[in-house]
């Protein structure tokens, strides 16, 4: 039998995701869950906020019901940095060993949880993990132990992911550790724990979700790739038709519920409920086929932020909300990236605004639709309504041109001139 010679280009593409426990209560049920893992002692952690609405005892209650013993850690930084996750390590290895983890928040809780998972099982430096060329992205040797991630903001989509986020202080720059062994054992979601949350973290959040669906389906197709060898294998593969369709459920849910949720999320159930299965669907997306430009720019804006204070969040220190960061530079992004892929772009438009004004220029369909769901939710107007100017413009790009793993997933590769000619035209998104 004649063997067929193997592709110079990639034929193979990847995708996974955790189990998912979704509903109303589904919470409650989290100690019967860890208990199937034979696990005895638990850390649960959470940030102060979050224990301070009674929450995290209340799931820690349930847990001891199924005899284990659970502490809590409520000293997660909401928006992480490589500080807060040592000092989150550091204690869960003096006061450990565990036999799981339980992370009740949103996805700094989250990607907290799974930077203490993998330093506590196996202990080391947080920059021997974290991707190149700012860490050595070592891969982490074996497997790690139970991780239940329970979100309680509809954003990020961390309960999906094999992604950890952070800052890197030092360096002012955002970057992560991404390996398939960091995804939750199990996402517990739960749309009831959102009805309390602000309109202004409801509409930053919504927008992380609007941009992990639209990079996603926008990003280069995996078969356009260099075939690689199983080892060389990487978490963001390229779209392709799985992730496709959880991007694309993920955008007819935005659609339909998201306005209401920042309008009235205190009231409307089903928006809420939506809004977690976008958010979760939009990570079983990204997570597998990758995000690009609008992430990538979102890092330093992040990591630079001066003295921002976004309605709705801590105020005890400036921050730029990571959904409210990948936001800004969006519209303009999404103009340099449709001449690469204008089919894809515009079936993204007509998801995310099915009754949107078709525009006379097909390009300027996308950015459209953006850009008038961040009027109507009051996201800032450009970097410079979060204190961005134009001479800013170098430093972002160069923490903008450190995130190389993101970069190489958009269709059309942008050069340095290039992103700053996108942070230039966001100063102002309309």
């Amino acid at each position: 039998m004649t063997v067929p010679p193997v592709p110079t280009e990639e034929s193979v593409f990847t995708w996974g995701a955790p189990p998912l426990k979704f509903g109303a209560g589904a919470c409650d049920e989290i100690g019967f869950d860890l208990a199937q893992y034979g696990a005895k002692r638990i850390l649960l952690i959470t940030d102060p906020g979050m224990q301070q609405t009674g929450l995290p005892d209340r799931i820690a209650d349930q847990i001891r019901r199924y005899d284990m013993t659970v502490e809590i850690f409520d000293g997660v930084h909401v928006e992480p940095t490589d500080d807060s996750m040592n000092k989150a390590v550091g204690y869960a290895s003096e006061q450990g060993p565990w036999d799981g983890f339980v992370a009740v928040g949103g996805g700094s809780a989250i990607d907290t949880a799974k930077a203490v998972n993998l330093l506590t099982t196996y202990p080391g430096d947080l920059m021997d993990y974290i991707n190149k060329p700012v860490g050595k992205a070592q891969v982490p040797p074996g497997q790690l132990k139970p991780l239940i991630a329970v979100p309680t903001t509809a954003g990020t989509g961390s309960e999906s992911t094999a992604m950890c986020i952070l800052d890197v202080l030092s360096l002012r720059v955002k970057t992560g550790i991404s390996h398939w062994r960091l995804r939750p054992t199990l996402a517990v979601v739960d749309p009831l724990l959102t009805m309390t949350l602000p309109p202004q973290v409801t509409a930053a959040s919504g927008m992380d979700i609007v941009c992990h669906a639209l990079e996603s389906y926008t990003a280069r197709w995996y078969t356009s790739f260099d075939r690689k060898k199983p080892e060389e294998r990487v978490t963001y593969c390229g779209s392709n038709p799985v992730s496709d369709l959880w991007c694309e459920k993920s955008m007819s849910l935005l659609a339909r519920s998201f306005r209401t949720a920042v309008e009235r999320g205190d009231e409307d159930v089903d928006a809420r409920m939506d809004m977690m299965m976008a958010a979760t669907f939009a990570g079983m997306g990204f997570g597998n086929s990758g995000v690009h430009i609008p992430h990538a720019n979102a890092y330093p804006i992040a990591g630079q932020v001066r003295d921002f204070h976004p309605a709705g969040y801590p105020q005890d220190e400036p921050m730029v909300p990571h959904g409210m960061s990948v936001s800004l530079t969006a519209p303009e992004a999404f103009r340099f990236s449709f001449e690469s892929a204008p089919d894809r772009h515009m079936a993204a438009a007509r998801l995310l605004g099915p009754n949107a004004e078709t525009q006379s220029n097909a390009a300027e369909q996308l950015p459209h639709v953006v850009t008038e769901l961040m009027r109507d939710i009051d996201i800032p107007n450009g970097i410079g309504a979060v204190g961005f100017g134009e001479g800013d413009i170098p430093d972002l790009v160069d923490g903008t041109m450190k995130q190389q793993r993101l970069l190489a997933t958009c269709p059309r590769m942008p050069t340095e001139d290039d992103i700053a000619d996108i942070f230039r035209k966001s100063i102002e998104n309309w």
